[in-house]
């Protein structure tokens, strides 16, 4: 059994620690972003850290009513001067595994030289050199994937990203739908796992997320979970973006992840239908079953009780994480040693 599996493995146990400590820290998170007059959220990240900045800053932006927006830690590190004035009364929130990737530790750096930035940021260690720097430092050190590849960390940091979002919003559907997830997250690998690894077993060489709203973000860090688990081509796009062009590259040696949506069933079921019809296999994702005729689709997997939209990515990045360690274990890859990649990046 690889690292990297068994901390697929372990993401809801660590989930309820994440859940339980957020919730902790809910009234004094509350009480430091109403001190600070902000008008606006920016999430930085590198990696995995800013696929989930992209589907956090789509959850402020929905839920708690605030502008919001991501910037990859490396292009802010090199375009701090210019991208200064978009951040004035700009709260900057940094997820990170680590707390000590270079292009975030030294982007924050340039920004804070000569201006009080006000600082939150989530990492999986404790006493990294961002909590150190942070006004308001949130660590979840149970959620650490010691793996090169992120797995649990990304999950969990999905989570607090989220629970950020819902504590503004006063969303307290969300935020018990997510205690359902965490609790139905035992038996659901327990049932899906088995099928995801029989229906992605066939020689893919292609592989194609899609899914709209915060899970688009999640879609892209599964792309890059397939891509240095299994040194697989892998990208993601929102639903129905797939046939502005990348459908060319949708065949017979293509795995197509799909998240669906609650709405527009005709245009996904139209979608599915296309996408098939070019030879590609299929898995769906969604909290219910969305009435697609079967021959449509390869695999349909459901959640055992409806969840809030946004919820719905915890279960849904399980099917790619899988699908990887699966495909890697097919051409002998070893998920935990990925080509040329390192835990995180030290400039």
């Amino acid at each position: 059994m690889s690292l990297t599996y068994r901390e697929v493995k372990e993401q809801y146990k660590a989930l309820q620690q994440t859940y339980n400590y957020l919730l902790a820290k809910r009234t004094e998170f509350t009480a430091f972003v109403q001190a600070q007059a902000i008008t606006s959220v920016t999430f930085v990240g590198a990696g995995s850290s800013y696929c989930l900045s992209e589907a956090a800053a789509f959850s402020f932006r929905l839920r708690a009513g605030l502008p919001a927006m991501s910037l990859a830690a490396g292009d802010l590190m090199l375009h701090a001067d210019r991208y200064r004035p978009m951040l004035e009364g700009s709260l900057i929130i940094a997820p990170s595994r680590s707390g000590s990737t270079s292009e975030v530790v030294e982007a924050l750096r340039l920004l804070q030289s000569d201006q009080r930035i006000p600082l939150l940021t989530i990492s999986c260690v404790t006493g990294s050199p961002l909590s150190k720097n942070a006004e308001f430092p949130l660590e979840l050190p149970w959620a650490f994937d010691h793996s090169v590849c992120q797995t649990r960390t990304v999950t969990n940091l999905y989570a607090a990203n989220l629970l950020l979002a819902a504590f503004l919003a006063g969303d307290e559907e969300l935020i018990i739908d997510m205690q359902e997830a965490i609790h139905q997250g035992e038996a659901y690998m327990a049932r899906v796992e088995d099928s995801i690894r029989r229906v992605s077993d066939f020689n893919w060489t292609n592989a194609v997320l899609l899914a709209d709203g915060e899970l688009q973000g999640l879609a892209a860090e599964g792309a890059i979970a397939l891509t240095e688990i299994a040194k697989t081509q892998a990208h993601a796009y929102h639903l129905l973006d797939v046939r502005h062009g990348p459908m060319v590259t949708v065949g017979s040696d293509t795995l197509v992840i799909a998240a669906l949506s609650d709405s527009g069933i005709e245009h996904q079921r139209n979608l599915l239908r296309d996408i098939k019809e070019r030879g590609a296999t299929i898995i769906t994702f969604a909290d219910r079953t969305m009435g697609i005729p079967q021959k449509f689709i390869d695999l349909e997997i459901t959640t055992s009780h409806p969840l809030n939209t946004a919820v719905r990515g915890i279960p849904f990045i399980f099917i790619s994480q899988i699908a990887a360690l699966a495909n890697a274990e097919r051409h002998g890859i070893n998920p935990d040693q990925p080509d040329g990649l390192v835990a995180w990046v030290k400039l």
